[in-house]
């Protein structure tokens, strides 16, 4: 049982580490340092770098995900199941729809504006419908990844309250 439940909380640690990351360190410095380094171009190279990071990433959370699902089954089968069970497979389940979501619909839907702008929809006048578009799903993919870190804050905080792994 351990075992598992340390396999669960690896994968969450994982997943939310990943997350906070990207978004609190990698996005910011690749952003920074690409522009101060090619003004011309320097944001569609940033996009392109921290758009693959992401979606390589989306593999990452979807792994840790499965691990999350298929630990906290199995020890729900074993055992005494983990208080609360249902809350947390909900939670997990909802997480994974996010990420799906943001790595699959919204990820494709940034693709094609990037694409019909021309690699660089910030360059685009504010009223464009295309750099409406765009920062419309920036902000949505943002807020996803919101929602999904403070789901594995309170799926942290349910394992920082269990005593022994009950």
């Amino acid at each position: 049982m351990l075992a598992l439940r340390y396999l669960y909380l690896l994968a969450l640690v994982i997943w939310l580490g990943g997350m906070v990351v990207l978004g609190a360190v990698v996005a910011p410095s690749t952003f920074q340092v690409l522009q101060s380094l090619e003004p011309q171009s320097g944001r569609a190279l940033a996009g392109e770098v921290f758009g693959t990071a992401l979606a390589r990433f989306a593999y990452v959370g979807y792994a840790c995900a499965g691990v999350m699902i298929v630990t906290l089954t199995i020890m729900g089968l074993l055992g005494p199941r983990p208080k609360p069970f249902l809350i947390r497979g909900i939670l997990i389940l909802v997480m994974l729809g996010i990420a799906v979501y943001a790595g699959v619909v919204v990820a494709s839907q940034i693709a094609l504006v990037q694409q019909e702008a021309g690699g660089l929809p910030s360059a685009l006048a504010a009223a464009d419908p295309r750099r409406i578009r765009f920062d419309s799903l920036h902000t949505l993919s943002e807020r996803l990844m919101t929602i999904n870190v403070v789901a594995a804050l309170v799926l942290l905080f349910m394992e920082a309250r269990t005593v022994g792994g009950e």
